[in-house]
């Protein structure tokens, strides 16, 4: 009887750590696609690539883009918050 039992067991055991990576939780993966839109909106005002126009550009950019994220993880744990503290309303 436990042979039996213990058989599901298994496969579900080897699965666990790849579901594991669905749940994984922090700063989302920025891609190379993201960092040529950077580079196309520096270069779009004329600037020579490692000039310092160029690096103050980016930086801009990487703090506008780092600006947006905490905005959208304070909306998702203000939400959360709210959640919690009003279980009454849907």
């Amino acid at each position: 009887m436990r042979r039996k039992f213990a058989r599901p067991l298994i496969p579900l055991l080897l699965i666990a750590p790849l579901l594991a990576g669905c749940l994984e939780r922090g700063q989302p993966t920025m891609t190379i696609a993201g960092g040529d839109d950077d580079d196309a909106f520096c270069r779009a005002n004329n600037v020579a690539v490692g000039s310092s126009e160029y690096i103050a550009c980016r930086k801009d950019r990487d703090v506008q883009r780092n600006n947006a994220n905490a905005r959208a993880d304070r909306r998702q744990r203000d939400l959360g918050e709210y959640m919690l503290n009003h279980p009454d309303r849907p």
